[in-house]
């Protein structure tokens, strides 16, 4: 199978990209915005539409293999890289993907998905947005011209050794805090609600008094709606302001970790990002010396490592110093895919908890290639992406993963029968 043209064109994404620092200072609420300055270089507003781009890999045979270039929603924020220009990527994409492509052979994904992740436009790097959208194409396209799933795909030639079963779905609930966690609970979400306590006014709380007691809201409410024996974990990402309030002190932080791990029992807790150190040799001298104090108080609070290790290195780095409990591979973050594949099965291999992850600010096309590609590494969980709805990401995620687990188990039964 060949491929016979290279197309791209700008798409919306699933939700806006935000400048973090802005948000985090305390910017002003206007509505669904915010009225104040932004502080993030290449912002123009605090929340601005989020921005994709759509490659289209033209196959010999008539069909068509998509990837699509995301952004992650905190853009230009611990160590990630900054806002898509749609129109500066499609013409990386033009010069510099689009004659490595053209008339080249699908026989497979890997080899050539590597190549082209290493390629270099201009002297330097092809940018991460356009090697994630060009790898997920490529994945599609071997896809295709072996007729399986992407899952079998990488389940094969990355040799996992995972059978292809849906995993736990993470789902987050954008300032809609309440609401949303009731469609969690009666969807039966595995893991919920993120929360986004990316303040400390309003959300956390100059003591942490105010996600103490969201916390304990979402305990009851599970308790108050659960049918039967539902027990999903409470996973709560506070982008550093734990730190904040604390001026810094790890030993407090551990403390009200500890606390909070007491106001989400009987249910697991799980905090994402408590502290932000400003680079990653901080951060994760902060982590290591983080579950030393948890481990000594007893406390059953898991660390998810998100800011600062965002690189396939970053992660290695951190898994290297068992650095977190669990690891969130950000898929946008990673560039090609196939660094995806390879962070999240060194995280399984290490022992640690491996979450696929990502962004709201992600598209349909690209949750998909995320969902199949969780399976096929047996990640721990995986990011209901895009959007901040709940139910749109749900359905995607995890319709994918229903889907595909079905393909590859009908294919491999008859396989079976035939042998």
């Amino acid at each position: 199978m060949r491929i016979l043209d290279l197309l791209g064109v700008p798409v919306r994404a699933g939700f806006f990209r935000d400048d973090q620092a802005s948000i985090r200072a305390g910017a002003t609420h206007d509505g669904f915005l915010y009225s104040d300055a932004p502080l993030t270089p290449g912002f123009r507003a605090v929340r601005e539409p989020g921005m994709a781009v759509s490659l289209m890999l033209l196959l010999e045979d008539g069909r068509v293999a998509l990837g699509d270039c995301a952004e992650v929603q905190y853009a230009g924020a611990g160590g990630r890289s900054t806002l898509i220009d749609p129109d500066r990527l499609l013409d990386e994409a033009v010069r510099g993907l689009r004659p490595a492509l053209v008339g080249r052979e699908i026989d497979g994904f890997r080899p050539l998905a590597e190549e082209i992740d290493a390629a270099l436009v201009d002297g330097g790097p092809i940018s991460l947005p356009l090697r994630y959208g060009i790898s997920q194409a490529l994945l599609d396209a071997a896809a295709q011209a072996a007729g399986v799933t992407m899952a079998e795909v990488v389940r094969d030639e990355y040799d996992t050794g995972v059978e292809l079963a849906p995993v736990p779905i993470y789902a987050q609930s954008g300032d809609d805090r309440y609401s949303t966690v009731d469609k969690m609970i009666l969807k039966r979400v595995d893991v919920l609600p993120h929360g986004l306590i990316n303040t400390i006014d309003g959300k956390l709380g100059r003591r942490g008094e105010l996600l103490l007691e969201y916390v304990a809201w979402v305990r009851d409410r599970i308790l108050h709606l659960r049918v039967d024996d539902y027990a999903p974990v409470i996973h709560v990402d506070v982008y550093g302001t734990v730190g904040l309030i604390f001026d810094g002190d790890l030993d407090a932080v551990a403390d009200y970790l500890a606390r909070l791990a007491k106001e989400a029992a009987p249910f697991h807790l799980r905090v994402e990002h408590p502290v932000d150190a400003g680079d990653r040799e901080g951060q994760i001298a902060a982590y290591v010396a983080l579950r030393r104090m948890l481990a000594s108080r007893g406390a059953a609070v898991e660390l998810v490592a998100d800011e600062w290790c965002n690189t396939l290195d970053d992660i290695r780095a951190f898994l290297a110093a068992s650095a977190a409990d669990m690891i969130q591979v950000k898929t946008p973050d990673l560039g090609g895919v196939g660094n995806t594949i390879e962070a999240l099965l060194d995280v399984r291999r290490a022992g640690f908890g491996a979450f696929c992850g990502g962004t709201c600010n992600e598209t349909d096309v690209s949750a998909r290639v995320s969902a199949q590609i969780a399976m096929a590494c047996g990640a721990d969980q995986v990011l209901a992406k895009p959007g901040m709805g709940v139910d749109e990401g749900l359905m995607i995620v995890g319709n994918e993963m229903t889907r595909t687990a079905a393909l590859a188990r009908t294919r491999s039964l008859r396989a079976a029968q035939t042998d």
